[in-house]
């Protein structure tokens, strides 16, 4: 029997690229001791303060089936964050909450995009972004950026590629370079999105992982808030990754039809869930930056590292849980350097290959082991670097 071409062409017919880190877990499962620096999960787990929420309320008997939008506290709760960082009026009718960020990525593909109809998303891109789109039936189709430029998009790029296209999916602080999108680039993708009549779907989930420069929703430049679904979530802002709550932010008219969509699909998320949602969202920037401490001071040590050697390049690490390294001077690709990383050192990191063509010839390493542990890791990996640099010079 057939199955559907929607299902089996989810990626694009052939590897996701995670054969590094699917080789890593197996290796660790064997009983090797495998430094993992691959994906985007906290080694702290959820605070105790935020359990002990979704305990009291659990207990409370919030168990059954909650609201299919989400309960009416953590709309209102998302609403009056996004408008009190964003100065967008925002109301609950703006509001879906979502079984976690990747499903209100899904979701807001459902709502923008027909069979047949071209999405547009930047690359490098987070792994699952191509899938998602051909997920709901649609075309995936890539708008390149460049190391040279810091991966910034332009608007030139967007353009020759935008005939045909009803959306265009960005993130930023980004996974996996690290990179904030500067308002002038933001700008410009605002200026495309309306010349070419785009929906823009804006994935904001590191929105609290700021090192340099400022976060900017693109929902609140001129004439955007009514063609933008701003992604949102719980995971990386409260360490809540296995909790899956999310969110979209948009027009009443799309949060409508979307709530229509999750009345079919998901059904919902927790109530317990929720309500711990909503405790963290009101327990004040003190917790966020509790959570987000050691990617700041992992990314200084970082920074001092890197600094100290001139094989291995590191892009402008301005926000999130990762660094985008390149190696390009090793004369590896990103996939031949971290297998020969993992079988000599075992160190996990993920090739840039992962994330796109964009990012070939690097590799993103996630910020996510113990400082001592860390530091070591990414001296180990320097020296690795050098040493193969200085073999490929020698050929």
């Amino acid at each position: 029997m057939k199955l559907s071409e929607r299902i089996t062409q989810i990626t694009g017919g052939g590897s996701d690229g995670w054969d590094v880190f699917y080789r890593a877990r197996r290796m660790l499962s064997e009983g090797h001791a495998v430094t993992e620096l691959t994906i985007g999960e906290h080694d702290i787990r959820t605070d105790p303060s935020i359990l002990q929420a979704m305990d009291l309320s659990a207990r409370s008997g919030h168990t059954g089936y909650a609201m299919v939008p989400g309960t009416d506290l953590l709309r209102d709760t998302v609403a009056a964050r996004v408008q009190t960082r964003t100065g967008v009026p925002t109301t609950r009718n703006n509001v879906l909450i979502t079984p976690g960020g990747q499903a209100a990525l899904f979701a807001a593909h459902m709502a923008v995009c027909d069979p047949g109809d071209i999405g547009l998303f930047l690359d490098p891109f987070y792994a699952t972004y191509p899938g998602t789109i051909r997920g709901v039936g649609a075309i995936a189709r890539a708008v390149q950026t460049t190391a040279e430029d810091a991966f910034q998009p332009k608007a030139e790029w967007i353009d020759a590629v935008a005939d045909g296209a009803v959306s265009l999916l960005i993130n930023t602080p980004n996974n996996p370079t690290g990179v904030v999108y500067s308002h002038h680039s933001l700008e410009a993708v605002a200026k495309v999105c309306r010349r070419h009549d785009l929906w823009l779907i804006s994935d904001e989930v590191y929105d609290t992982q700021v090192w340099e420069g400022e976060h900017l929703s693109p929902r609140a430049l001129p004439n955007m808030a009514e063609r933008t679904l701003v992604v949102g979530s719980m995971s990386k802002s409260h360490a809540m990754t296995g909790s899956r709550c999310g969110w979209i932010v948009g027009p009443e008219e799309v949060i409508s039809h979307l709530i229509n969509l999750a009345t079919h699909t998901t059904y919902g998320v927790p109530g317990f869930v929720q309500d711990a949602s909503s405790f963290a969202l009101t327990a004040g920037a003190e917790l966020e930056e509790k959570i987000a401490a050691p990617f700041r001071r992992r990314r200084a040590l970082a920074m001092d590292i890197l600094a100290a050697q001139n094989t291995v390049g590191l892009v402008p690490a301005q926000g999130a849980m990762y660094l985008m390294l390149d190696i390009r001077a090793t004369g590896l690709s990103g996939e031949g350097f971290a297998n020969a990383l993992l079988d000599t050192h075992a160190i996990a990191v993920m090739p840039g290959e992962s994330f796109g063509m964009a990012t070939a010839g690097h590799i993103r390493v996630a910020m996510t082991v113990d400082d001592e542990r860390f530091s070591s890791a990414l001296k180990t990996l320097c020296d690795f670097a050098t040493q193969r640099a200085r073999q490929h010079a020698a050929e």
